[in-house]
C-alpha cells in the first residue's frame, strides 16, 4: 500500500510541475492510451503466471 500512495503522491507532483512549466504531459492523454499501459502490464503477469504453471 505504501507503493501504491508513494506512486500517486509522485505523480501528482509532476503532473504538478508539468503542467507549472507549460510542458508536455508524460503520460497518455487518453483511456486508449492508459489501457495499453494496463494491457502490457496484465501481459506480463500473465507471461509470469503461465511460466510458474509450466515448471
Amino acid at each position: 500500500m505504501k507503493e501504491i500512495v508513494l506512486s500517486l503522491v509522485t505523480g501528482v507532483i509532476v503532473g504538478f510541475l508539468f503542467t507549472l512549466f507549460r510542458l508536455p504531459i508524460p503520460a497518455p492523454p487518453a483511456l486508449a492510451g492508459i489501457a495499453g499501459i494496463v494491457g502490457v502490464y496484465l501481459g506480463m503477469r500473465l507471461f509470469h503466471w503461465f511460466t510458474a504453471f509450466w515448471k
